[in-house]
Parts: C-alpha cells; structure tokens; sequence
C-alpha cells in the first residue's frame, strides 16, 4: 500500500515542524517537503506533486487562498487543506470554492487531523472537524454561499480572488503606505498602483483603504510586520 505523501506550508518555523512531526509518526504518511511562504510552496507542490498540502491561509508571497486557486487552475492533483487561525465563515466558504479539500482551525486535535488527512486523500472533504462527501459539500456551499460571496465580489458575479500584485499592494495598503511609497516599494508606477487600488476596493466590495485594511487584517490576510523585520524574515 503506497504511503499519503505530504508538504506542510506555514511561515512558522515552529507550528511548521510541528505539524509535520506530528505527521510523520503515522506509519501510512509520509512528509516530503516544507515550505516558508506561497511562492515556494507553489513551486515545491510543483516539483513533488505531493498527495496532500497542509497549508496555512496566511502566507506571505502567495496566501493560502491564491495558492489553492492556482492548483486549481493549474488541475494539480495535490488536494489542498487548509489551516487558519480565525474563524471566520466567509474565508471558509471562499477557501473552499477556491478549491480546498478541507479548512480546520490552527488547534485542530492532532489525532483529528490525520482523520482529516485521510478523507481527503480518499476524495472526501472536511470543514471544521466534519467530513464531508462531495454532495455534501455542494449541499453546504449551496446554503452559505449568497450572503458571504456578495461581500466579496460584484452583485451576481462569482467569487474573485486579489492577484499576486492586488495582495502585494493591499498589504502596502495596511502598513500605512501612499501610493507614491507604494510604487517605490514595488517598482511600478503611481498609475499602476492607483488601479490596483481601485481594483482591490471593488472586489472586496469597501469604500476606501482604511475599510480595505481592516478587512484583509481580520481575515488574517496580511500582518502588521514592521517592514524591517518583514524584510528581515
């Protein structure tokens, strides 16, 4: 019987080791890859083309979302679940229209997440510590996705993610920057960074950058690093 091949993905040393050690002392799992943000996670799913990633939703570079929306895009086979911090139904149901498997809390039982790891790995899926079939999935969706998904994007229209660059420019946005320290910081030009602006505002569906902060800061989207440690990290 072939072993559940893993890469675990968090920017967290620690909790990253952790979750994989944890991993490891199943006989029927095997960890074969960590990553410290989204870009290098893309590229290690890539290059391995794991069974399961255990991803973090907050990443820097990529976050958990984008990451599972460009497996999707690309038709990886890697099944994605995602681990978060917050609690939040709106990043669930957005995380799980992207295409993630399974979405559980950061303090999620360890004995629980192999459970989670092995439904996923036999096509099933899991929200919280439920485990779902694929009808049911479709079923929770169907029930919770009105209300959150028109929060997000335009009237009518599906749910749609920030690019790399919308991500790179709203996280300038929560640490106070101008535009003109903007497209300094990113090496682009004070137009450009006005239209990512303009295009962040509208798919979060806010009225100004303040409420855009706010909101990528309690979906736990971006931090508040100080740049000098960040660039430090």
């Amino acid at each position: 019987m072939s072993k559940i091949s893993l890469v675990v993905i968090d920017d967290h040393p620690i909790f990253r080791q952790g979750v994989a050690d944890s991993l490891s002392l199943e006989g029927d799992f095997e960890v074969i890859g960590q990553a410290s943000d989204g870009i290098k996670g893309m590229q290690l799913i890539q290059e391995l083309t794991p069974t399961i990633a255990v991803i973090d939703v907050n990443l820097p570079g990529l976050n958990g979302q984008q990451l599972t929306r460009q497996l999707a895009v690309e038709k990886s086979l890697t099944r994605v679940i995602l681990l978060t911090a917050y609690d939040d139904l709106t990043q669930v149901v957005h995380s799980m229209s992207a295409g993630a498997s399974a979405y559980c809390s950061k303090d999620v039982d360890p004995q629980k997440l192999t459970q989670i790891v092995r439904a996923v790995a036999e096509g099933k899926y899991a929200i919280a510590e439920d485990i779902l079939e694929k009808t049911d999935l479709k079923r929770w969706l169907d029930e919770h996705t009105e209300n959150p998904t028109r929060a997000y994007s335009d009237p009518g229209d599906p749910y749609e993610p920030l690019s790399r660059r919308e991500m790179e420019v709203l996280e300038c946005v929560t640490q106070g920057m101008s535009n003109k320290e903007i497209a300094v910081a990113l090496g682009i030009s004070h137009q450009t960074v006005k239209n990512h602006v303009t295009a962040v505002l509208r798919k979060l569906r806010v009225d100004d950058r303040t409420q855009a902060a706010v909101y990528a800061l309690r979906q736990g989207w971006v931090r508040l690093y100080d740049r000098g440690e960040d660039a430090a990290k």
